[in-house]
């Protein structure tokens, strides 16, 4: 594929969260950017989290009042843009007198009610759990708050998707193997990861948002000593079929004063998480151990009735986060907070690198980095995002959004109408298009799963290979079957096989 400039204004190197954020509010205000990352996009960090879109209530214990400040004024930015995949999620907190006294909680809560203005989610409030409540009997009270729930790997997506409508350019399987500086530009070969072939461009500047690997990319492709030291924290999940029937997410203290989040997750299952844990090895081989989910498995146990085992799991995923190197005492105190760092020498083209950061912050961030890019590109245009919908998000609600889809396809089951819409929004519309019944979907690969929604995603959405589709585009993953898991893999190595002897006979 051949590229659109001779010369871009930026280059964003990683395909995360931050990286699309920034592609995306770069195009936005009028500079030609392309983004280049080694894998799939949002395989990384950015699709192993805890799917929360939050001010993080226990970052008030370590003093991070800016950051919770920013994250939960930003729940309602998020909710807003992005209704399809975000969404609100009330949260129970289990009062456990021995560890945290309520007198804390209650003004914890407070704090998180009143820092940031509310517009959508209601305000904290104490609860009493009956008979009736999945906890053990011996936790009567509690409190309940609210934050939202985010498919992280999506959002992702859509950032690509808004930077490519912006005229980015999207670079998926492509690794920045050099960068040099030279006459104000930097020269830059990328590698693409599937043929091999190198491409050479120049760019007026770039953003390092490679995430767990960005001190890595100083020493390996830039050749700059890294401004900051990266601090390593894996996170671990797990997810066990549903614990309880409620719709509310809990939020469990342990004797260790880490907290484990119990999260309903995808209507049928529960997402278990996080663990912190240093880590020292390559972040692309991160995986679980069995001291995390035998901790996970504990803590959920000491609270809930509907008892658990390792043998309930039914899938892991752990991810590293790229904390900036505060020397915090222990991996759980590290602040999630972010900063950025610019390099740019006198008559040189600069350089700005990402450090830290979590999901609920992505925008600011990206708005920020963009903000201090555009001291260099003076005819930028001005700031966008906070009012800007992301792909598929211009509706107002789920529920309109899925009689208006049952209305213009009656013949669409009522399950997949709802997954549909939480998956793709208004983007449904084009994943459908002149479709009239169900047969005309195509080859079915699992319940609810058809031809039409792998095309799509392949067209329009950058995948690949079957981990991208299942895992990261869609979560169908969790039921889908062996059989069912290869019969995909094959129809996609036919698939391309078949555009590949097609393109050599043009």
């Amino acid at each position: 594929m051949s590229l659109k400039h001779e010369v871009y204004d930026l280059l964003v190197v990683g395909g995360g969260i931050n990286g699309a954020g920034i592609a995306a509010d770069a195009a936005g205000r009028g500079l030609s950017v392309i983004l280049s990352e080694m894998n799939d996009l949002g395989s990384a960090t950015s699709s192993n989290s805890s799917k929360l879109i939050h001010g993080g209530l226990r970052y008030l214990e370590y003093y991070e009042f800016r950051l919770v400040r920013e994250a939960l004024a930003e729940r309602e930015v998020l909710l807003k843009n992005a209704p399809h995949i975000i969404w609100p999620l009330r949260f129970r907190l289990p009062h456990r007198p021995h560890l945290r006294p309520a007198l804390m909680i209650r003004a914890g809560l407070f704090l998180y009610d009143h820092l940031a203005k509310r517009v959508t989610l209601p305000s904290s409030k104490g609860i009493k759990f009956g008979s009736e409540s999945p906890l053990k009997s011996i936790m009567k009270r509690g409190f309940e708050y609210s934050d939202g729930w985010v498919d992280d790997a999506r959002l992702v997506t859509l950032n690509a998707l808004a930077a490519q409508a912006k005229g980015a350019t999207i670079r998926t399987r492509s690794k920045c193997i050099s960068a040099t500086r030279s006459d104000g530009l930097w020269t830059v070969r990328l590698q693409d990861n599937i043929s091999g072939q190198i491409e050479t461009l120049q760019a007026r500047s770039i953003v390092n948002a490679s995430g767990p690997w960005v001190s890595s990319l100083f020493d390996e492709v830039i050749s700059i000593q890294p401004p900051k030291k990266v601090r390593l924290v894996k996170g671990s999940h797990i997810i066990v079929p549903r614990i309880h029937d409620e719709a509310e997410a809990y939020i469990l203290q342990n004797e260790d004063s880490r907290i484990v989040f119990v999260i309903p997750y995808e209507d049928e299952f529960s997402l278990i998480g996080t663990t912190d844990k240093e880590y020292y090895g390559d972040p692309a081989k991160v995986a679980i151990d069995q001291d995390e989910i035998d901790y996970l498995v504990d803590v959920t146990n000491q609270h809930f009735r509907s008892q658990i085992s390792a043998s309930d799991v039914v899938r892991t995923y752990s991810g590293v986060r790229p904390l900036l190197d505060d020397e915090a005492d222990s991996a759980q105190a590290v602040t999630r907070d972010y900063t950025f760092e610019v390099d740019a020498p006198s008559q040189q083209a600069p350089l700005i690198s990402i450090f830290g950061g979590k999901i609920t912050t992505y925008r600011k961030l990206s708005e920020a980095a963009v903000d201090k890019l555009c001291e260099h590109f003076p005819k930028a245009g001005k700031k966008w995002t906070a009012d800007a919908r992301l792909p598929g998000g211009d509706f107002t609600d789920q529920l309109s959004l899925r009689k208006q889809v049952s209305k213009q396809y009656p013949w669409l089951p009522t399950g997949l109408v709802k997954r549909f819409v939480r998956t793709y929004g208004t983007l449904t519309f084009k994943l459908l298009e002149d479709a009239n019944q169900l047969s005309e979907l195509g080859l079915q690969f699992a319940d609810g799963f058809y031809e039409a929604e792998i095309l799509y995603l392949i067209n329009h959405e950058w995948a690949l290979t079957t981990e991208d589709i299942i895992w990261r585009r869609t979560k169908q993953g969790l039921r889908m079957s062996d059989q069912e898991t290869k019969n995909l893999t094959q129809y996609l190595d036919n698939h391309f096989n078949q555009n590949i002897k097609t393109a050599s006979c043009l």
